[in-house]
């Protein structure tokens, strides 16, 4: 049985809020080697010190792919989620290794769809970090059973 919510239970204006994960040296590392991303920036520390962050920082991809894995404790989209239609990333503000991020997403709209039994719902989301500064701001346009 589906524990994720379906269209129907969605309603404008509700958030939904993750737990924190921190973002360690070994995730940029990897996250380097899986997208063939190796600018100085991210792996350098002397380079990086001479950048007006004045060190590394994570790739913002990499704070965006952890987003998705943190929207997936949150069980609403568990079983009843059709399609991930869209998503939108700004970066705002550097993450940095150590800093702990976690997802906030709030229901902005819902449309039913005219073929019946599913709708899209279109979260606002933001990742903050543990100062509760938005590093990451976005959308998530996702397609839901009903």
């Amino acid at each position: 049985m589906a524990r994720g919510l379906r269209f129907s239970q969605f309603e404008v204006g509700t958030e939904y809020v993750t737990p924190g994960r921190t973002v360690t040296e070994a995730d940029v590392v990897n996250f380097a080697g899986l997208s063939g991303d190796f600018n100085p920036l991210h792996i350098d520390a002397t380079f990086a010190a001479k950048t007006p962050f004045e060190q590394r920082i994570a790739h913002g991809m990499l704070a965006a792919s952890i987003s998705t894995g943190l929207g997936q404790l949150l069980g609403i989209f568990e079983g009843t989620t059709l399609a991930l239609m869209s998503q939108t990333f700004e970066y705002k503000a550097p993450v940095f290794f150590g800093d702990t991020i976690r997802l906030r997403l709030t229901v902005q709209e819902t449309k039913a769809s005219s073929k019946g039994g599913k709708g899209v719902v279109t979260f606002a989301s933001d990742i903050l970090n543990q100062s509760d500064t938005v590093v990451v701001a976005g959308s998530w346009v996702v397609l839901f059973r009903d």
